[in-house]
Parts: C-alpha cells; sequence; structure tokens
C-alpha cells in the first residue's frame, strides 16, 4: 500500500488547533495522514490557552513559520498544507519554500504586496488600540469574534464558536503583518515561488470582514505563474468562520476534490 500523504493543517489567529478535528477525521477517512499541530507555545487544550496566554504572547510570523518547518522536516514526504487566515498566509511561504506537496489556503491573511483593508484594521482593533498588546497575547470580546469571525451565522452560533474554540492571540504576528508595507524585508512576505513549486488552491469568503475578498483575489494575481496551478474558489455567503461553523464540510469538500483532481 501507498503511504497516506501528510496533511498538516494550520490555524490562524484567536483559534486553537483542535478547531481542526472534524477536518483532521474527514481527512484521515479520506485516507491521508493528517495533524493539526498549534502555534509554538500553544497548549494543548482551549481551556488552558485562556488560562495561559503569556504562553502564547510575543510569538511573530517568523517563529511561527520556523515552527512549522520543523515538522515538515521531520516528515518523510512532503506534507500537504491546508491554512486558514494567518495559517494560510504560512502555508503560502511554506509552498514558496517548496516545503510542500500542495496547498489550500482558506481566507488567508495577507502577504507583503497585498493591502491590509480597513474591514481587516477593524477586525484587529483589540491589539492596534494597545501600543503595548504587540508583546501580548490579546483576546477578543464574543461581540469583536461575530464581526471577525461569525458575521454570516446566527449570533447564536457565533457565540457558541467563540466559547468553544476562541484563545488569546499573539499581538506581534498581527502588528508585523499590519507594518508589511513599511517594511522592505517584513516577515509576511512570501517566499521567491520556483517556477515548479506544488498547486494552490484560494479559498475566499465574501462576507469576510477579516480578509475580505479582493484580498484573495490580490493574492491569486501575486501567485499565477505559467508554471505552477493556481486556482481559486469563492463562496459569496460565507464569512471568516467557514472552517468551523456549521457549513465546515462544504468547504473541506472543496479542498478534497480539488486535491483529487491534482492526484493527491
Amino acid at each position: 500500500m501507498a503511504t497516506p500523504i501528510p496533511v498538516i493543517f494550520i490555524h490562524g489567529l484567536w483559534l486553537h488547533a483542535a478547531s481542526w478535528e472534524p477536518w483532521v477525521k474527514l481527512f484521515g477517512e479520506a485516507g491521508h495522514a493528517p495533524l493539526a499541530p498549534g502555534w509554538p507555545g500553544d497548549p494543548d487544550t482551549v481551556e488552558e490557552s485562556r488560562a495561559n496566554p503569556e504562553s502564547i504572547a510575543d510569538h511573530g510570523i517568523e517563529d511561527v513559520t520556523e515552527h512549522y518547518v520543523k515538522i515538515i522536516n521531520g516528515l518523510a514526504v512532503k506534507p500537504i498544507l491546508v491554512g486558514h487566515s494567518f495559517g494560510g498566509m504560512i502555508a503560502q511561504r511554506l509552498l514558496g519554500r517548496d516545503l510542500a506537496a500542495a496547498a489550500v489556503v482558506i481566507d488567508a491573511a495577507q502577504t507583503k504586496g497585498v493591502p491590509l483593508p480597513l474591514s481587516a484594521l477593524h477586525s484587529a482593533f483589540p491589539v492596534f488600540k494597545n501600543p503595548g498588546a504587540k508583546h501580548k497575547a490579546v483576546s477578543l470580546t464574543a461581540e469583536q469574534f461575530r464581526h471577525a469571525f461569525g458575521d454570516a451565522v446566527s449570533e447564536e452560533e457565533s457565540r457558541e464558536l467563540y466559547e468553544r474554540w476562541a484563545i488569546p492571540a499573539p499581538g506581534k504576528a498581527l502588528c508585523e503583518a499590519a507594518a508589511a508595507g513599511f517594511d522592505p524585508q517584513p516577515p509576511t512576505e512570501a517566499a521567491a515561488v520556483p517556477e515548479m513549486r506544488g498547486p494552490l488552491l484560494l479559498i475566499t469568503s465574501g462576507r469576510d470582514h477579516a480578509v475580505p475578498e479582493p484580498t484573495a483575489q490580490a493574492a491569486l494575481r501575486r501567485h499565477r505563474h505559467p508554471h505552477a496551478v493556481t486556482d481559486i474558489r469563492n463562496l459569496p455567503d460565507r464569512a471568516h468562520s467557514l472552517t468551523i461553523d456549521g457549513g465546515w464540510r462544504m468547504v473541506a469538500d472543496i479542498a478534497l476534490s480539488w486535491l483529487r483532481a491534482q492526484e493527491l
């Protein structure tokens, strides 16, 4: 039997890695070898993360990227990467370094050259309102979570998702992303994409406040290459919670179908 291809799920800000649990189960049933490691410093559970925010604080984009590089280097074959939000941006950086067989990035945070929209700045207000938050872990309120994540689901579902999966996030990573346009070598910059990099699928949400659809279109233009597969799927009625809300299975099926089309 062929060795299953590893699939690494990379979460974004304000969500715990355990939020990928349904995806891990589905991809395992589909014949892959899935794993969902957290960011550096992330405790094992949502409850521990909320109780110990200092373990999460002060990790920047480069810290997170190198954390996943070490995980990939411990595998026998190049993995498939599935990243959401900031995890999608990290996945793009790793794919650009030719460390992955393919990547599916969902509502991916912007890289250098892709502007940070005003709606994203509003979603990140809890970090920017306090200059000292750069070196702390910052939490969202349930109302802030609804604006950033749950705009396309009911208020009740948004609150349930918040209670189940939301954790503090390192302000440093978000501050680095916001300053990327002013830094000649920002940590958000995607590595030079080789001509024969693995296939890339961008999945976007039409109602996303944190990462609006034009941000993904800009990323598509940036990543397109005549010798590399770059595809995009837009879900006009979804928002940033699309990987964890009641419609997650449709998004996961899009990713699996696309991977099968790439013979992965």
